[in-house]
């Protein structure tokens, strides 16, 4: 691209009206090539095509930023800009369009506006057009790029192990950079190269490349089954699956391109180098493993391993991704010859389910250590909490001290207590920092000293940034405050509306859904950040089963549509018979007055504390894969037994359901049978019912009385599910406005496929899709609780699609769920037996 002088920008604007239009900006960048002259007073930066300025498509060359993110900080993102420091804007890990300095005499110098405007930012001392000719100049960056480049980006962060205490001591798995972990034949090393896999692959939605040099694929899939439901690993080496692990397997099958598995016998380290760059998006390279011992028919063993070693750490340097490789062996001599970025290195300790990790850096030595717990049966590490400071002992010999609570509020603070981020007053820095140090030593009595301390700070929390730092200690405070420390009892804070807690994940919107309003069928504008409502009707519309979307006005009267009504959902709506519940009245953060659940637990129950579970995205999380017809029902009548090829409604009688520690299947399904006792329901309860059969839970299947029914697809929302959890992933770290759009958004599509009333003009009217999707809502929901109930856990109450209560000694939530932010995951808080929950319907 040459021209003799800079083009003038095709329109203007200022910063505010831009950050509005951002998302619309971008797309005439990225589409039609349109430059946007954009001024924040003094400041003036363009939006430009990334044509004009090709070195922002080289990952890492200058700071980036996801649209959300950018739309959120925008205002300084010009600024940046215009002081000389391009700024690359993402649509996910794809570059679209680059902010950009304007410099009209120092681009009128140049025959490229893109190489004069990279001089006048600072960047490379040659421009992109001469890359890559023979006796080019390599491409150099001035310090002041570097320096610029390095603020703007923030701390350094890199994907996580999944293992927060790992992740504290190594940073996460960085950039460019090679990591081996090294450990002891059947020392669990492959385990921790799998975490990272699992981590990045399943909970992040991130490209992996895992090279499996030791184990096959087929065993990789059991480790992963295996750590991902708490089953016992020899037994799926047998191929016995249990129902829910079935279940479990088909839903890591519809993530299973974001995990590339090579296990050929002629794995070379060469090889995998000419493979990762054909990879799209790729984020983690995974080596499993270097043997040690020289092994004829493994390329990576034996004395080849120095040679592989330097071309991975080559790979990672050329493609910017970590690369983590894993090593049997500890031997210093070796791996001081494999020379690696990162080495951790495992170490059992006198506790035989307990290793020491040792994380050195290449020319600094051991920079920090943490502990794991080493699950060998089900084929994962678990957290178990910080290693001792230096100083505070040998290994092991520091007392455990602290609740869990304690522990995750000082792994959480660290980004502060260390100075690796700003933003909190002084003096809570400095009890934070006591707490960790009291932990690491095992100072039981410097910890009961700090308690009226840590309380005052949990339940007046100060300002915390927008960060997800920030975020994450806002969670640990709330958490700290609603339990307390030993005979202190806190009362639960709830969290301030659009605040911290609600930006780490708080799915109210989605679950307790958007009323409808006219305009609301309308497709999103090219603005908005998540255009749901288009990506449901794509979705469908993409069907090769030709879906009806839309039943006639004059049809709708008749056939199987009068039948079908909201509580057909099997909302749970449960409290334990032994538990008192009183509503009482309640005012939120914002001053709003309502009505919250009272829980006092008798106490034959024992010690313990209420468990509140609060479910991500159940709704958009079923669309992940829900039995229904995408066609016209056809009336099938009474049925000798149910069609799975077969999806619909059913009229059946109330199985007889005789345990009073969990609900009743059908949940509130029950509370309106007709005159003979029976009642409709749809196609997930219907197959719940199967399983509970066929596990014995019930004695027989209830009889089929009627049935309007078509051919079954559970694959019919299955893209808008994709496409709504990638966009979370992106927004959910950006909290703020666009995040809250989502969710609104989201809960608009699904509710608008069976409006209510005729002034809602939308593209869908298909009732019995609508309640199938919350049906297999509730049944997920009912059936996680079942399994923490048949593995020993106390269930207090079950409510709606998202909530349950367990009564715990331990301030651990149950094993069956799955913390985090993502879709099915939860979030976990405790509060103590007669306190006010602040979560509820209002």
């Amino acid at each position: 691209m040459s021209h003799g002088s800079e083009q003038p920008p095709e329109n203007a604007m200022n910063s505010t009206d831009a950050r509005k239009d951002l998302f619309a900006l971008v797309k005439a960048a990225e589409e039609g090539g349109v430059t946007t002259l954009i001024h924040k007073r003094d400041d003036r930066a363009l939006l430009a095509p990334l044509d004009r300025f090709p070195a922002a498509r080289q990952p890492g060359a200058f700071p980036s930023h996801v649209l959300s993110a950018a739309q959120k900080d925008f205002g300084e993102l010009i600024s940046r800009a215009a002081r000389g420091e391009p700024q690359v804007l993402r649509r996910s890990r794809t570059p679209v369009a680059v902010l950009l300095p304007v410099d009209i005499n120092s681009a009128s110098h140049s025959s490229d506006p893109a190489a004069g405007l990279a001089a006048s930012a600072g960047g490379a001392v040659n421009s992109q057009g001469t890359q890559g000719r023979a006796g080019a100049p390599r491409r150099l960056a001035t310090l002041g790029d570097t320096i610029g480049s390095v603020l703007s980006s923030g701390p350094a962060g890199g994907l996580s192990y999944g293992l927060p205490g790992l992740d504290a001591a190594t940073g996460g798995l960085q950039p460019g950079l090679l990591t081996l972990v090294a450990a002891p034949p059947a020392g669990g090393g492959s385990l921790l190269g799998l975490a990272a896999a699992r981590q990045t692959a399943l909970v992040d939605g991130r490209k992996v490349l895992y090279a499996a040099s030791g184990p096959n694929r087929a065993d990789i899939f059991r480790r992963i089954l295996a750590a991902e439901t708490g089953a016992d690993y020899p037994r799926l080496k047998q191929g016995r699956l249990t129902e829910h692990e079935q279940q479990v397997a088909e839903q890591l099958r519809q993530q299973a391109s974001v995990l590339l598995i090579d296990d050929g016998s002629d794995l070379t380290a060469e090889a995998i180098a000419e493979t990762a760059p054909h990879v799209e998006d790729l984020a983690l390279v995974v080596v499993d493993r270097l043997q040690a011992a020289h092994n004829a028919r493994l390329p990576l063993s034996g004395n080849r391993l120095p040679d592989a070693s330097q071309a991975l750490a080559t790979l990672a340097r050329t493609l910017h991704v970590p690369v983590l490789a894993v090593v049997d062996s500890t031997d210093p001599a070796l791996l001081s010859l494999l020379d690696a970025d990162i080495t951790l290195t495992l170490a059992p300790t006198d506790d035989p389910s307990k290793v020491q990790v040792t994380v050195t850096e290449q020319d600094f030595g051991a920079i920090g250590s943490a502990y794991l717990g080493l699950d060998l049966v089900h084929a994962r590490f678990l957290d178990a909490g910080p290693a001792p400071v230096a100083g505070a002992g040998h290994e092991g010999s520091a007392p455990s001290v602290g609740t869990a609570v304690e522990r995750q509020l000082a792994e959480v603070a660290l980004p502060y207590t260390s100075g690796a981020q700003q933003g909190l007053p002084a003096a809570v820095t400095h009890v934070l920092a006591a707490l960790r140090t009291a932990l690491a030593g095992g100072d039981q009595k410097a910890l009961d000293e700090l308690g009226p301390s840590l309380v005052q700070v949990a339940t007046a929390p100060p300002p915390l940034p927008e960060t997800a730092e920030g975020r994450g200690l806002a969670v640990a405070l709330h958490a700290y405050g609603s339990t307390g420390t030993p005979g202190q009892p806190v009362a639960a804070q709830p969290a301030a509306d659009g605040g911290a807690a609600a930006d780490a994940g708080d799915e109210d919107g989605t679950e307790r859904e958007q009323e409808l309003r006219p305009g609301d069928e309308e497709d999103e504008p090219d603005s908005a950040p998540f255009p749901a409502l288009k990506l449901l009707k794509d979705a469908v519309g993409r069907s090769k089963m030709h879906p009806i979307k839309v039943i006639r006005i004059e049809d709708r009267q008749s056939g199987p549509w009068p039948l079908i009504s909201e509580h057909m959902d099997g909302e749970p709506r449960w409290i334990h018979p032994d538990v008192t519940s009183t509503r009482v009245p309640f005012i939120r953060a914002n001053g709003k007055r309502v009505r919250r659940d009272q829980l006092d637990v008798p106490s034959g129950f024992g010690a313990g504390t209420l468990c509140l579970i609060d479910r991500n995205g159940s709704y958009p999380s079923a669309c992940s894969a829900v039995p229904l017809a995408p066609n016209k029902l056809l009336h099938t009548g009474p049925l000798p037994a149910f069609d799975k090829a077969s999806a619909g409604i059913y009229l059946i009688d109330i199985p007889q359901w005789s345990r009073t520690d969990m609900p009743h299947p059908l949940g509130r399904i029950i509370d309106r049978p007709d005159a003979q006792g029976r009642v409709w329901v749809t196609t997930p309860h219907i197959k719940q019912l199967e399983r509970l059969v066929r596990d014995g839970h019930l004695a027989a299947m209830p009889t089929i009385h009627d049935s309007w029914t078509g051919k079954a697809n559970e694959s019919l929302f299955k893209p808008f599910y994709a496409a709504a959890r990638q966009a979370r992933m992106e927004l959910v770290q950006a909290g703020g406005e666009p995040y809250k759009a989502y969710k609104t958004r989201l809960s608009i599509a699904l509710r608008l496929l069976w409006p209510k009333r005729e002034e809602q003009k939308s593209p869908f009217w298909r009732p019995d899709w609508r309640m199938s999707m919350v049906a297999e809502a509730s049944v997920r929901h009912w059936t996680t609780a079942f399994k923490a109930v048949q593995e020993g856990h106390t269930l207090i109450a079950l409510r709606n699609v998202d909530a349950a209560v367990f009564w715990t000694e331990l301030d651990m939530p149950p094993d069956t769920y799955r913390i985090g932010t993502g879709f099915g995951e939860v979030k976990a808080k405790f509060v103590q037996a007669g306190e006010v929950i602040p979560e509820g319907d209002d």
